[in-house]
């Protein structure tokens, strides 16, 4: 790889395959029709998901741009039913009162199509939880690092997992109990670091419905100038 200083700074040579535009009107279809079949599932098939297909999971999701190359992002990868368990009662604890006093009733009639409520299951019954913390400012040798831009960071680094997620063959649902704070707590996470996303993650329980809904077309969610 060829590389070079720009400024003062080691660089590296942008290299891809270039594919005519033929090719790469098929390979976008291809990847918007396999973007298409993506469903947030909530019913999971408790078997097993070998932890190197989750690894490149997360690794793909590492690849999203940061602020500055910061990469303010830590993801927790969760197995043990015993650190599930406490992470479901925390979590329905916190969706009880919500769906009982903090949501307003125009929010619970959205909801109701989705089929949702305080109960999660879903928690405990994924082989795999993966819970995403942004990391508000980094440490390097007891020093305070500034990061930047970490909200769209981190947001862009969980669109990237999800894609991997459905592209591995994979379900999810998106869940954010609110306050999150109780996941700090339970998996020992630093001051600087803060909960995201929480993601269950396995395959789709056999015979898994899911809402029958639809996707705005494109002349609903695009302008052109």
């Amino acid at each position: 790889m060829e590389k070079k200083l720009i400024e003062g700074f080691a660089h590296v040579r942008y290299e891809r395959p270039q594919h005519s535009q033929e090719k790469m009107i098929q390979r976008a279809e291809q990847f918007y029709q396999e973007m298409d079949q993506r469903r947030t599932v909530r019913e999971f098939d408790p078997r097993p998901v070998p932890i190197e297909i989750v690894e490149k999971i997360i690794l793909t999701a590492s690849t999203a741009p940061s602020g500055a190359h910061k990469q303010p992002w830590t993801f927790c990868l969760i197995s043990n039913p015993a650190i599930k368990k406490k992470i479901r009662d925390a979590a329905e604890e916190e969706e009880k009162i919500s769906y009982s006093s903090r949501m307003p009733d125009n929010w619970k009639t959205d909801l109701k199509p989705l089929g949702t409520t305080w109960e999660k299951p879903f928690l405990e019954e994924a082989p795999y939880l993966i819970v995403v913390f942004k990391q508000s400012y980094g440490m390097e040798n007891g020093e305070k690092v500034q990061h930047y831009y970490v909200n769209e960071s981190v947001g862009i680094a969980c669109g990237f997992l999800i894609a991997a997620i459905h592209q591995a063959g994979l379900v999810a649902v998106t869940h954010t109990p609110s306050p999150m704070n109780f996941l700090s707590e339970i998996l020992a996470r630093p001051f600087n670091e803060k909960p995201y996303l929480l993601i269950p993650v396995g395959y789709a329980k056999a015979e898994t419905y899911v809402p029958d809904i639809h996707r705005k077309p494109l002349d609903e969610i695009i302008k052109k100038f």
